[in-house]
C-alpha cells in the first residue's frame, strides 16, 4: 500500500524550533504515522522535508513566514487523524492565549516594553531570521544569546562587531548553553553559585565541566557560551575576548575556565595575550588541540574532567572509580561511542587517541580519522551533528534519535563495548535513562558491555542519582564522568578485529 502524504500550511504562525521539534516527534509517534515534521517554510527547511518525503504541492508553495505541517502515513485515515491531532496541539497555545493574563509579546519591541527591566534576549528562530531579531535586540540595549544555528558567518561577525561597539555581549549563534547570574539558559544544569567562571564555544563542554565542579563541591559565577564558531579564523574570538574581560573584572570570579574545540592560530594568540594580561588563574581546555604555549597564569587541561579538577584546586572527581576495569573481563572487539554531546564525543576521542588506539569519527579531532575513511578501529559518533538531526530533534531532546544506531551496535559481533552519554538539565528530555533502559531490557548477557556517563546534578529536573539507578538496573556501567567512561571503555576492549 502506498503512503499518504498530507500538508497543512499556516500563515503568520510561529513557534520556536525546540517546540516544533517536540511536536514533530509527538505527531510522528501517532498510530499509522510513518514520519512527520513541523517547520517554517524556509527554502532549507522545505528541502529537508522534501528529501524526507513529506511535501506535496501546497507545502512546496509555502513562504518563509508560514508554518508547514508534513505527514506521511500508512493510510488517508491515519494521515487525517494525525493532522487533526496536530491542529489541536498547535491551537492549544492560542486558546490559552485568549486569557488576557496569558498574553505574551510577539516582537522584541513589545517584549522590551512589557518587561522594562530586562537586559538579555534569547533568540530561537529559524537561522534565516535570527540575525535580524538579534540586531533589533542589540539596538534596544539588550545583551543577546542566539540559540539558532544556520546563521551566516558574515552576519555573525557583523553582529558581534556591533555588540562590541555597544558594550553588549552577543553569545552565539548556535549557543546552546549559558548560566547568567545563576539562571540556566537553553540546555543548562542547576548548579550552585561560586567563584569559578566558565567560557565555552561548546555547550555540552560547559555542561560537563559545570556539573563536575558542582559534584566536586564548587560553584559557578557565570557560564558564558560564545557559539561554536567564535574562535574560528573568520570570527577571531570576538565574544570570547569580551567574556574574558568581563570575568577578569568580576570580583566574584577567582578562576576562569575556557573550553573549546581547537581554535584558529590567530584567535588562540589573541586569547593567550588577554589571559596573560590578567592577574587571575585560568584553565584552558582546547579539546584535541596540539600543544600550545600558555601564559604562566594558565594551566592546560586535555579533558573536561581535568579542567574541572584544576579549577577546583586539584580536587579529584570520581575518586575510587577504577577506570582500568579491575577484574572485569576484557572483550575482543571495538568500541562504538554514540554521543548526544559533540564535545563529549571529542573528549572520548582524546582518551582513545592518547592510548594509541585506532579511532574514527564523523566529527574527528586532530589526529583522528574521518568516519568515511577506511578504518578497522573504534568509532565515536556525534549524533547531534547535522547529518543525524536534519528535520529531527537533537538527541538531548529526543533520545530515540540514538535507537537505530544503538540497535545496530548491539547486534554487531565485532563490537565489544558501547559507550554512551546522557545529558540532563533544562531543555533536555525528561527521562533519558528511562528511555534507554526500556531499549536495553532483556538484552543478551553475552552482548557488548555498555558504559555510560551522566552529565547532570541532583538539582536538575531529572535528578542524576535516579537516572544512574535506572541505567545500573539494566546492567549499564556508569562512570562518574565522560572521561572516565571513555577510559574504562578503552581498557575493556582487547582490541579491534
Amino acid at each position: 500500500m502506498s503512503a499518504t502524504i498530507l500538508n497543512e500550511v499556516r500563515p503568520g504562525f510561529y513557534l520556536d524550533s525546540v517546540a516544533l521539534m517536540r511536536l514533530s516527534r509527538e505527531i510522528a509517534g501517532l498510530p499509522g504515522v510513518v514520519e512527520a515534521a513541523l517547520m517554517m517554510g524556509t527554502p532549507a527547511n522545505k528541502q529537508i522535508m522534501s528529501e524526507a518525503g513529506l511535501l506535496v504541492a501546497s507545502g512546496k508553495a509555502a513562504e518563509r513566514g508560514e508554518l508547514v505541517l508534513g505527514i506521511r502515513a500508512e493510510s488517508p485515515a491515519a494521515a487525517a487523524a494525525a493532522r487533526d491531532q496536530a491542529v489541536a496541539l498547535l491551537d492549544a497555545p492560542r486558546r490559552r492565549g485568549g486569557d488576557a493574563a496569558a498574553w505574551r509579546p510577539r516582537t522584541i519591541r513589545a517584549a522590551v516594553k512589557s518587561a522594562a527591566g530586562s537586559n538579555l534576549a534569547l533568540i530561537s528562530v529559524p537561522g534565516d531570521f535570527a540575525a535580524a531579531e538579534a540586531r533589533k535586540a542589540l539596538r534596544r540595549g539588550l545583551h543577546v544569546m542566539i540559540f539558532s544555528d544556520n546563521v551566516a558567518v558574515a552576519d555573525e561577525v557583523a553582529l558581534k562587531s556591533e555588540a562590541r561597539e555597544a558594550g553588549r555581549l552577543l553569545m552565539g549563534p548556535d549557543c546552546g548553553t549559558a548560566i547568567i547570574n545563576g539562571v540556566p539558559l537553553a540546555f543548562a544544569n542547576k548548579v550552585p553559585r561560586g567563584n569559578i567562571g566558565l567560557i565555552g564555544a561548546s555547550g555540552t563542554g560547559l555542561q560537563e565541566i559545570s556539573c563536575l565542579i558542582a559534584r566536586g563541591g564548587g560553584g559557578i559565577s557565570q557560564a558564558i557560551g560564545v557559539g561554536g564558531r567564535d574562535l574560528s579564523e573568520a570570527v577571531g574570538g570576538i565574544t570570547t575576548l569580551m567574556a574574558l574581560d568581563a570575568l577578569a573584572a568580576d570580583p566574584e570570579t577567582a578562576h576562569i575556565v575556557l573550553v573549546s574545540k581547537p581554535p584558529s592560530a590567530r584567535a588562540a594568540a589573541r586569547v593567550m595575550e588577554r589571559i596573560g594580561a590578567s592577574d587571575k588563574a585560568f584553565t584552558v581546555c582546547f579539546i584535541g588541540a596540539d600543544e600550545f604555549q600558555l601564559p604562566e597564569n594558565a594551566y592546560s587541561a586535555t579533558t573536561l574532567k581535568a579542567a574541572a579538577e584544576n579549577a577546583l584546586g586539584g580536587t579529584e572527581i570520581g575518586a575510587g572509580f577504577d577506570a582500568s576495569g579491575g577484574s572485569l573481563a576484557r572483550r575482543k572487539g571495538k568500541a562504538v561511542g554514540l554521543f548526544a554531546g559533540g564535545t563529549l564525543s571529542a573528549e572520548a576521542q582524546v582518551v582513545f587517541r592518547e592510548a594509541g588506539e585506532p579511532i574514527a569519527s564523523n566529527a574527528p579531532i586532530p589526529g583522528v580519522a574521518s568516519l568515511d575513511a577506511a578504518n578497522a578501529g573504534h568509532f565515536m559518533i556525534d549524533l547531534g551533528a547535522d547529518e543525524y538531526t536534519r528535520g529531527r530533534p537533537h538527541p538531548m531532546i529526543d533520545p530515540s534519535v540514538r535507537d537505530t544506531a544503538l540497535d545496530d551496535a548491539l547486534a554487531d559481533a565485532s563490537v565489544a563495548v558501547v559507550l554512551l552519554d546522557l545529558v540532563l538539565g533544562f531543555g533536555a528530555h525528561g527521562d533519558p535513562a528511562g528511555h534507554l533502559a526500556r531499549r536495553l531490557e532483556g538484552r543478551p548477557a553475552e552482548g557488548p558491555i555498555i558504559i555510560a556517563s551522566v552529565t547532570g546534578t541532583e538539582d536538575d529536573p531529572q535528578p542524576r542519582s535516579a537516572q544512574v539507578a535506572k541505567l545500573e538496573a539494566v546492567g549499564v556501567l556508569v562512570a562518574p564522568s565522560n572521561a572516565q567512561a571513555a577510559e574504562l571503555a578503552c581498557a575493556l576492549c582487547a582490541g579491534p578485529g
